[in-house]
């Protein structure tokens, strides 16, 4: 068996160093700005007007703290290198957004109150802010890409068992999930919602959060899936995030998922140790089994067909090694 790698340099970079790093860099900045501030800024705003106060090295810390424990809760998963790839990626693309949401938040709150005898009328000027939760986004999208697939893999020993549908040797693809129109739909009717929630508290803080979540989200609902004699490969953010070689599957069957009653939700599940789901609707759902243990579920309406497809690939597999 190869190597079982536990941590992924880059994960380790991305998903754990750089959050401490900006928290680090948060009570850095306070500390040395310390002198230019009020004994008490303004930490918290009510229709665009401060409404709480702190001294500023309880702000830091505690801004430290929740950059840690949420982005960097967040990111740590890309860390793991026998975690599903596709999982680790998301996990990094949406903490290193709220870290950039945060640190660019704390650093903002700063700045705007230097050298000020009041800070009672300050406003937060969150198109800069915006411009931080874009750069997470553009910073997790190159960590996640620069993620790579450490996951151990175990040539199958046998053929799928005959009790297993069989059908067609031929390519199958399928994109599940969201639509390109029901994306647009669900991303304008969330933005349109946020906007009058700007309206209600005469700021623009609800767009510039709800935006990179609804993106994020958005990527996490549509994949493509694509089944050939090299086995099955799961496409995402314009990445290959999931790879299983026709060498390492076991089977394949057709199966029924209720996303709520069996895996708790919809988009990429896990279920268990080694059980993941990419699961977007009720219905018709592909299993795939691999000889690591690995069993990913996928819901398309192709479900019987990609089954048969694989277990036939398989079963040429172990022809072509017994022959």
């Amino acid at each position: 068996m190869k190597h079982k790698r536990l941590i992924d340099p880059v994960g380790l970079v991305f998903g754990i160093i750089v959050p401490i790093l900006a928290a680090a860099v948060g009570i850095a900045v306070t500390a040395l700005l310390k002198s230019r501030l009020p004994d008490q800024i303004a930490t918290h705003w009510t229709a665009a007007k401060p409404d709480s106060f702190s001294e500023p090295m309880t702000f830091a810390w505690v801004f430290a703290l929740v950059i840690v424990l949420i982005g960097g809760g967040c990111c740590a998963v890309a860390a793991l290198a026998q975690a599903l790839l596709l999982m680790r990626r998301a996990m990094l693309l949406l903490g290193l957004t709220i870290v950039g949401l945060l640190f660019t938040l704390q650093i903002t709150i700063l700045v705007i109150q230097l050298d000020r005898d009041s800070v009672t009328d300050v406003r937060l000027p969150w198109p800069v802010i915006s411009l931080g939760v874009l750069a997470g986004i553009l910073f997790g999208s190159t960590g996640a890409a620069m993620l790579r697939d450490f996951r151990v893999r175990i040539r199958a020993e046998e053929p799928p068992p005959p009790t297993l549908p069989r059908g067609v040797l031929a390519s199958i693809e399928d994109t599940v999930g969201f639509s390109r129109m029901g994306s647009v739909v669900v991303a304008t009717s969330v933005v349109a919602v946020a906007a009058v929630g700007c309206l209600f508290v005469d700021a623009t803080w609800p767009l510039v959060a709800t935006v990179p979540v609804v993106l994020v989200l958005l990527a996490l609902m549509r994949f493509e899936v694509i089944v050939d004699s090299t086995g099955v490969r799961v496409r995402n953010f314009g990445l290959t995030s999931i790879d299983i070689s026709i060498d390492e599957i076991t089977g394949a069957k057709s199966v029924h998922v209720n996303p709520f009653k069996d895996y708790g939700g919809w988009g990429l599940r896990a279920k268990g140790r080694g059980r993941y789901g990419i699961v977007t609707t009720t219905g018709p759902a592909v299993e795939i089994g691999a000889a690591s243990g690995l069993m990913l579920t996928i819901t398309t309406q192709h479900a019987d067909a990609m089954a048969g497809a694989i277990n036939s690939f398989a079963d040429r597999r172990s022809a072509n090694v017994h022959g």
